[in-house]
């Protein structure tokens, strides 16, 4: 009875372990994934852009909405300009689009600001898009809530309409 009791508390802690090695894998490669983790210098934080945009010359980067319309219209970064969800098809062609005429070079800050930075489906593939087109400077705006909490109720500028 002892030598069942001491496998079944062996199995135990052998399933736990297995358990704790398939959580720790599972975090790591979701932190893997990420290409746009917090800290990392393509993650750009709104007191940078700002500066960016204050200071101008030949480094004043160009800078794309990718988000919902409705949410350009009501508030958006002045000169920033609205391509669109790139989560979506024709948001995603209308950036290719613009890029086309871009220096590869040239400094690229993308920004959403829809929704939470974890959950936004327009950052991460927009990210990506210009990396796959061979942009070598582009930044992503962290806005970690939204456009108006992170950026407009902080005192940054904003613009409305289209």
């Amino acid at each position: 009875m002892k030598l069942q009791s001491k496998l079944s508390h062996l199995s135990m802690v052998a399933l736990m372990m297995l358990l704790a090695a398939v959580m720790f894998a599972s975090a790591q490669n979701a932190q893997q994934k990420d290409p746009l983790p917090l800290g990392s210098p393509q993650v750009m934080q709104p007191a940078e852009l700002a500066q960016a945009l204050k200071a101008g010359g030949a480094q004043k980067p160009v800078v794309f909405y990718v988000g919902p319309k409705s949410i350009y219209a009501q508030a958006h970064i002045p000169g920033a300009e609205n391509i669109g969800p790139v989560g979506k098809p024709e948001g995603m062609e209308k950036l290719r689009s613009r890029v086309a005429s871009l220096a590869k070079d040239a400094p690229v800050v993308i920004y959403c600001g829809c929704c939470p930075w974890d959950h936004c489906p327009n950052i991460r593939p927009a990210y990506a898009e210009l990396k796959k087109e061979g942009f070598t400077k582009v930044r992503v705006l962290y806005l970690a809530t939204s456009l108006g909490a992170d950026w407009k109720d902080k005192g940054y500028p904003v613009a409305s309409g289209e």
